[in-house]
């Protein structure tokens, strides 16, 4: 028996229910905390407890309890109908909940392993659109023998039986097949002996709608005929493959409705009016799962590229580098005269650069700055330098391109410094366009990182170290610089990383210090400039383990969600 009993605790009065049990050879006495003042609804709290300590006596297991109280409303409304119904369509039925409703159900049920849901295709015929019709009016052949009345002209039988003219064509067919009408003169149609036998009763093709849904393969050899029939015509039946669901209870669910554990005092959901009325006294609230099956949400980021990008840029700049900028389009003075490059120089070709129709050419700089670039082409200027020792024409440096490389910034960024701006570094991470055949390796468009330190006080050395340094921060450590050969740069490398996975060594761009034919006919002095310029898809695609050089610009939105962020 349950009752009631305030009790006085340090001064202050509470109030609990209390009911003593029997346990072996022991009593034990069961008591529940309801609070300072009597609930209104005590006789629902007090029949809760009494079920409590009912079902402590059938002494549940910590796991069963804790599994009951974390299901959800709809695992707890349809857990009583998987004993007696196993396809998804009977426990629709019997639940009386809506579909996505079970579903959901199920799927979490599965998730905590009490079910385990089996999945099978199965061809299904239904109804298709006139077959809902026809099952409601009846066939339009019975509808038409209806419709005659001794001899009958067809467009009465027609108006009288609600037809439309195409059925009209197919009724004709299909009561000629059978013997059930007579064709008059003037398309008057009378009824024959069998037709009015066939009204009589009902035909295989009205008892087969009447059957539907079914499955192909359970039909009878009355029902195969009536489905043949049938799918002839326009949109009386149709067939799917449909995916049918059914449920097969694991060993826990018994002793989850054994358990009989009481829901009434359980919160679901918590909101602002049951904090407001105080109703979660003496309640719980139902468990958090946190094994459940949840959508998967991807958040907003930057495209990976992009992400790599900003994180180059962060280096240069925490290494006192400030950035260049510089647009796409450039003529040729700037992409390869300011740079040491002849006129007659294989990489200027078609084959190698793309020359611009419309403008097809840019104005030349400073007067001072083209003679100086004319002078050191045509004679070594004042370098020491022999220069190439043609005519150097202004028409084809006026020639507009998109810039080949990014190392156009370093020319127009050194000719527009003055002695006391030194010293001064520069970086750009930029595009460039080459006409190249677009293949796993080769892009028509790339990015470079551009670096140029220009200063009377470094060397070689200086270079090695800029560029050790920024390896380093990308995640290479080992960073090999060898000799190689660069029309503007003396002394000239190409820079190699060693590849922690591949083992191996990786070529990832060209550096050096600028031949005093560059630097003098733009700054007016000689002073070392140290430059370098990396190839960027190269190196990031390493780091994100992509062999092939165009999936990094394929705007494929399930690779930009699941690769890997960069962090270094």
């Amino acid at each position: 028996m349950v009752y009631r009993k305030q009790v006085e605790i340090k001064g202050q009065k509470y109030w609990y229910l209390f009911h003593t049990v029997r346990h072996g050879e022991k009593y034990l006495k069961k008591s529940k905390y309801i609070g300072k003042e009597l609930p209104e609804n005590i006789n629902e709290i007090e029949k809760e407890f009494l079920d409590e300590v009912k079902m402590g006596k059938q002494e549940v297991s910590k796991e069963i309890r804790e599994l009951a109280e974390s299901l959800h409303p709809y695992e707890r409304k349809v857990l009583p109908f998987l004993k007696d119904n196993k396809s998804l369509r009977e426990i629709v039925k019997a639940s009386k909940m809506k579909e996505i409703e079970v579903m959901r159900a199920l799927q979490w049920l599965e998730n905590k392993n009490i079910i385990s849901i089996k999945k099978e295709l199965k061809e299904i015929i239904s109804l298709g659109k006139n077959g809902k019709d026809y099952l409601e009016k009846g066939m339009p052949e019975k509808r038409f023998l209806k419709a005659i009345d001794g001899t009958t002209h067809i467009e009465k039988i027609r108006q009288k039986a609600g037809l439309e003219k195409d059925e009209v064509n197919v009724c004709l067919g299909i009561l000629r097949k059978k013997a059930a009408i007579e064709i008059k003169e003037g398309m008057n149609i009378k009824i024959t002996e069998q037709g009015k036998k066939l009204l009589q009763k009902p035909s295989f093709e009205e008892l087969f709608l009447k059957q539907l849904p079914i499955e192909s393969k359970n039909l009878t050899q009355e029902q195969k005929y009536a489905f043949n029939e049938l799918k002839k015509r326009k949109d009386i039946i149709k067939t799917d493959i449909v995916t049918e669901r059914t449920v097969e209870l694991k060993e826990i669910y018994d002793d989850l409705i054994k358990a009989k554990v009481s829901f009434k005092n359980i919160i679901d959901e918590l909101s602002p009016e049951i904090i407001k009325n105080e109703s979660w006294k003496n309640k719980s609230f139902r468990r958090y799962d946190i094994k459940i099956n949840v959508p998967s949400i991807s958040g907003g980021r930057r495209h990976f590229v992009n992400e790599a990008v900003q994180y180059i840029k962060r280096v240069w700049l925490e290494m006192g580098f400030k950035e260049m900028k510089g647009p796409l389009l450039q003529t040729s003075f700037w992409n390869f005269d300011a740079l040491f490059t002849a006129q007659d120089h294989p990489a200027r070709e078609m084959q190698d650069t793309f020359f611009i129709k419309n403008p097809e050419k840019g104005k030349l700089p400073d007067k001072k700055i083209v003679e100086g670039v004319k002078n050191v082409h045509e004679n070594g200027f004042k370098t020491g330098s022999l220069g190439w020792r043609y005519k150097w024409s202004p028409e084809i440096a006026m020639k507009n391109v998109l810039r080949t490389h990014t190392t156009v910034l370093s020319a127009r960024t050194i000719a527009a410094l003055k002695k006391e701006d030194l010293p001064a570094k520069f970086f750009t991470v930029g595009k460039c366009f080459r006409n190249e055949t677009v293949d796993w390796s080769h892009l028509f468009e790339l990015c470079q990182v551009e670096g140029i330190v220009i200063d009377p006080e470094v060397n070689f050395k200086n270079l090695v170290g800029y560029l050790t340094e920024f390896y380093k921060k990308l995640g290479y450590p080992k960073v090999r610089i060898r000799p190689a050969y660069f029309p503007y740069t003396e002394m000239s490398a190409e820079v190699d990383v060693f590849h922690p996975v591949r083992k191996e060594w990786i070529e990832l761009g060209g550096s050096g210090i600028f031949r005093p034919e560059v630097v003098k006919p733009l700054l007016g002095v000689e002073v070392p400039v140290l430059a370098w310029g990396l190839g960027m898809e190269r190196a990031i695609s390493m780091y994100y383990n992509i062999s092939d050089i165009r999936d990094l610009y394929r705007n494929d939105l399930k690779q930009s969600r699941e690769i890997k962020t960069w962090l270094k």
